[in-house]
């Protein structure tokens, strides 16, 4: 029995497309007057630390915001990187300029599972910091209260079995009672191999070879096709 559902976020309960060719782009056209505005305050120098110790060589200011931009065009999952977006993305959500985006079908089906018990927790490469101000400022307001918990890549990465194991224990369920969605099969396998259940949620319809069930929208989604 599913007691828990865990989802992606990019191209599962949100469009791809905004991620990369809105949120992407903010972060990198803001990177610099960020950096330089506060580089007096504690992220900013924490960043160029950890730049360093990285690298395994100091780096300044000039050097690490080129760095950082590099990364945002090879879209790393980067620890480092993902934080310092979510302190710009911070600002561009609270200055209205930026705003969540949340397909409707995934909405409704989030607030049925929300309403009859099921637990929800979001897995997602962008930092929980960017993760809950995504789901603060949405087409639909403050929506937060419908999740239960949220892991970024300091579980280990999304396509490795030992984080969705560590994610299961840090919500006290099994593996099996845990739904995950995403659309990256590798993540998926990860998870499968954990134990959990699986569904790729494939939204541009193209049809593909798939080891997992396959969805185009939460809509299609029945909970009561994974009773044990």
């Amino acid at each position: 029995m599913i007691k828990a559902i865990l989802t992606d976020i990019e191209g599962t309960i949100s469009s791809l497309e905004y991620v990369r060719k809105v949120m992407f782009p903010y972060s990198k056209k803001n990177l610099r007057s960020f950096m330089m505005e506060h580089k007096e305050e504690d992220i900013v120098k924490k960043t160029i630390r950890e730049l360093s110790d990285k690298l395994g060589k100091s780096v300044d200011i000039e050097e690490s915001i080129k760095i950082l931009e590099s990364w945002i065009d090879a879209d790393l999952k980067e620890p480092i990187l993902k934080e310092i977006q979510g302190y710009i993305w911070e600002e561009g959500f609270k200055d209205g300029k930026l705003k969540g985006h949340i397909y409707q079908d995934a909405y409704i089906k989030l607030m049925e599972w929300k309403e009859i018990g099921i637990k929800i927790y979001v897995f997602s490469s962008g930092s929980v910091k960017a993760q809950k101000l995504f789901f603060k400022y949405t087409d639909y307001g403050d929506i937060t209260n419908i999740f239960s918990g949220f892991f970024d890549t300091k579980m280990g990465s999304k396509k490795d079995k030992d984080s969705y194991l560590k994610i299961s224990d840090e919500i006290k369920l099994k593996p099996r009672e845990i739904l995950f969605l995403s659309d990256v099969e590798e993540e998926l396998d990860a998870s499968r191999e954990a134990g959990m259940k699986t569904i790729r949620v494939l939204r541009d319809g193209i049809e593909i070879s798939s080891k997992h069930k396959v969805v185009e929208d939460f809509s299609s989604i029945s909970l009561n096709s994974f009773i044990d």
